[in-house]
């Protein structure tokens, strides 16, 4: 290395430790979150598999709706260079090292400039990827996904694979192709498809069908050149309902397994859920993380959050331990998240301009899942709320209720079983009864 590779960005901030008897006012510490502690039958690491993202951590400058940046690095030139480049890849492995996170994410664009043409692009995001090689290998950090940011450059002004001029799409197929590549090169271990502009803002001038199919083929194009360079990744859909247009095609979990189950690729993808997204849906924080585990597609969390009270995607660090315990069940439950993780998918606010705050907002977040991962741990292993959950659905263990749920029972015995047993009774959901069995560890 060159003596400027070797630069100390981070001065007077060391590897973060773990203090359990840290005081309220002690927020560069992690109270809580000690990566070798054992939960459930796992290391907290194992579980949580924390990652970093490239585009808000070390792009991110503070822009909002309404204002320009507010948010200076000293490393950064001002320059869309590859040198700048470089030196902004630099920071983000200090930064991750020192974190003690395993893990990172990026678009294409994050690490590298956009050329005058396709193959320039290419050729700076080959020379940042060496750099990351070479990063990866002298840190022991690794890529829990790559993806292409098919949705800011002018030409996707109306979608990548959706868009109705098909260079467009061809284009966005040949950014994609690169993309694979990268991930191969990196060894990541899941591939992001986040469809940033693939939806309508006006039904009168969209063929929703002739779009949704164009996705699909595009989705069936990256399969088979996954397969060809003999990438190993897992394929993820990250739903957002709205937001950059009126309506986006993968609306939440839901719709995105019903889009994959439609066009016969539910066996090659899975989800990654963003919570902040799925509020923005009108669903409450897990909600999409429940629905997709409960099918056996979720792969990967965009840990997160939002304020309703603002009602568009705000990226905020998950702070909220409640929220953080009902994710962290549904992980425990599922036995784990691998190869997906938590990617802090989340930003400073643009208030919080010191580097410090950078590191803060990302411990504050790991110390607030590894409090949920407690709280999960106890709740499962202690089993009431289980027992509870099982009690209200007992009906079905018996009787025609057992023939419903094995699916064998017809319309004719169903209704002899009202002949002969009348009115069922009020049966209460006892949903202030659940709610206080999860304060109980909360």
């Amino acid at each position: 290395m060159a003596a400027s590779d070797k630069q100390e960005f981070f001065k007077g901030i060391g590897k973060i430790p773990f203090k359990a008897d840290a005081g309220p006012e002690d927020t560069m510490v992690f109270k809580h979150y000690n990566a070798s502690q054992v939960v459930h039958g796992k290391t907290m690491e194992e579980w949580c598999r924390f990652s970093v993202c490239y585009w808000h951590t070390f792009r991110g400058v503070g822009l909002d709706p309404f204002g320009a940046g507010t948010i200076e690095r000293e490393w950064e030139d001002e320059s869309d260079s590859v040198e700048n480049a470089k030196r902004r890849m630099r920071v983000a492995f200090e930064f991750m090292a020192k974190l003690g996170v395993k893990y990172y994410c990026f678009h294409d664009r994050d690490i590298a400039p956009e050329g005058k043409d396709l193959a320039e692009s290419n050729r700076n995001l080959d020379a940042l990827v060496d750099l990351a090689a070479q990063l990866q290998k002298e840190t022991g950090i690794k890529l829990l996904w790559a993806t292409c940011n098919l949705f800011s450059h002018p030409r996707y002004m109306n979608g990548a694979s959706t868009n109705p001029d098909a260079h467009v799409v061809a284009y966005a197929a040949a950014a994609l192709k690169k993309g694979l590549e990268v991930a191969h090169k990196l060894g990541a271990e899941n591939y992001v498809f986040w469809g940033g502009r693939e939806g309508y803002n006006s039904l009168l001038n969209t063929d929703v069908l002739a779009e949704l199919t164009h996705m699909a083929n595009f989705f069936k194009m990256a399969l088979a050149y996954k397969k060809k360079i003999g990438f190993t990744g897992q394929f993820l859909i990250e739903p957002k309902p709205k937001e950059p247009t009126k309506h986006q095609y993968d609306y939440d979990a839901m719709t995105v397994i019903a889009f994959l189950k439609n066009f016969g690729l539910e066996k090659d993808f899975k989800i990654n859920v963003e919570p902040n997204h799925t509020t923005l849906a009108g669903h409450c924080y897990e909600h999409d993380i429940v629905m997709a585990s409960a099918f056996g597609m979720l792969g990967s969390i965009d840990s997160n959050t939002g304020s309703p009270d603002l009602g568009w995607d705000t990226d905020q660090f998950p702070m909220d331990t409640k929220a953080c315990t009902m994710v962290m069940k549904t992980v425990l439950e599922q036995g784990g998240i691998q190869p997906g993780g938590l990617n802090f998918d989340a930003k400073v606010r643009r208030e919080s301009t010191e580097v410090s705050d950078m590191f803060i907002a990302h411990i504050g977040a790991m110390d607030a899942f590894a409090r949920g991962l407690k709280n999960a741990a106890r709740l499962i292993e202690d089993g009431i709320i289980k027992k509870n959950l099982e009690a209200r659905y007992k009906s079905f263990s018996v009787d025609i209720g057992a023939k419903i749920k094995a699916g064998s029972a017809t319309l004719e015995e169903c209704e002899a079983f009202i002949l002969k047993n009348g009115e069922p009774k009020k049966t209460s959901g006892k949903q202030e009864h659940f709610e206080s069995m999860l304060n109980h560890y909360v």
